[in-house]
């Protein structure tokens, strides 16, 4: 067992070497095993973070999110392209729905952003969200910090679209973005409260052609909507315009982007952020290992469809289910430490 140890700790500071010296296939390899759900990978991956976690923390992150047709793909590119044109190096974690048949990744941004595939200052890393909340793949958290230890400065994180992702992605990012389309006055009505509370900027996307006057309008009704808002941590968010398809006004995001950083940093409010994240996640982390722990313990099948069907047939009340369930777990437990 120690021999097995020493072999899997040997391995994994030999592939955080490699990711540290920015080997684009060990940082594959380490983001595979990271996303595992075979027991051993994790242990690996896991092994792999630790080693590189001193290295992490210092690149801007960015989450990007929006409705479908947006353009975030589109939107996402002309960013990176913007930014490895200036000496950046880019990682983008685009979270895409997961196949029902394989659980893969099924709209694959390699093909979607082939100007900044290419280029070999971007990392772009498509992975199935696994059904997880909001489309937020399982262990972003963790490829993210990986890309960081090798050597990304700016880490932009593309959500599956609105919906319950907004939450998830702006728990793990310094930045939140919400691409919007040109629409009229009425349809403003129709976006979350919510998502404008957690935005830190909203972008109007496609403000080219036709639609320039229509996205210029709409800019102005958000703005104005924004001033209704309590801004956070001394920041007001911005609303502003965005042509991605002719990269109009994606330097003006960025300039914004930089903004927050430098505000947020002089007043401590990153560090804070950041750890306040960091232990959120760790919480996260324990109930699903105690979730995990639950499940997986002897009899608990069993005793999980016992109450399950009773629930179904209303012989009993989820509460109390749940209870008798917690009961169950409680005295498998006190048996096997004989206490």
């Amino acid at each position: 067992m120690i021999e097995s140890e020493d072999g899997l700790q040997g391995e994994a500071r030999a592939i955080a070497q490699a990711v540290r010296a920015g080997d684009r296939r060990a940082m594959a390899r380490a983001i595979t095993r990271i996303e595992s759900t075979r027991e051993t990978d994790r242990a690996l991956g896991q092994a792999v973070l630790e080693a590189l976690v001193p290295d992490s923390g210092s690149a801007i992150r960015v989450g990007i999110t929006g409705p479908p047709g947006v353009g975030k793909s589109t939107f996402i590119e002309a960013l990176g392209l913007h930014l490895v044109d200036r000496g950046h190096r880019v990682a983008v974690l685009a979270v895409d729905p997961s196949s029902p048949v394989t659980g893969g990744s099924i709209l694959g941004d390699k093909t979607r952003m082939e100007r900044l595939t290419v280029r070999s200052e971007a990392f772009i890393r498509p992975s199935p969200s696994g059904g997880s909340l909001g489309g937020v793949a399982h262990r972003t958290r963790e490829v993210m910090l990986l890309c960081e230890a090798a050597g990304y400065d700016v880490v932009l994180i593309e959500t599956v679209g609105i919906g319950q992702s907004e939450v998830a992605v702006a728990s793990m990012v310094d930045f939140f973005l919400v691409l919007l389309l040109p629409s009229g006055g009425d349809e403003l009505q129709g976006i979350k409260k919510g998502v404008v509370e957690l935005a830190d900027a909203l972008v109007v996307n496609k403000a080219d052609g036709a639609m320039a006057t229509a996205a210029e309008r709409t800019r102005v009704d958000y703005a104005s909507a924004l001033e209704l808002i309590r801004g956070h941590d001394d920041w007001r968010p911005r609303a502003l315009s965005a042509s991605a398809l002719e990269a109009k006004g994606v330097e003006a995001v960025w300039e914004t982007i930089l903004e927050h950083r430098a505000l947020m940093t002089r007043t401590g409010a990153l560090e804070r952020h950041r750890r306040d994240q960091a232990r959120s996640w760790m919480w996260k982390l324990v109930d699903e290992d105690i979730q995990r722990a639950f499940r997986s313990r002897p009899g608990m099948r069993e005793a999980i469809a016992r109450e399950e069907a009773r629930v179904a047939a209303q012989e009993t009340t989820p509460a109390a289910a749940a209870r008798s369930l917690v009961d169950d777990f409680l005295a498998g437990l006190a048996s096997t430490t004989g206490r």
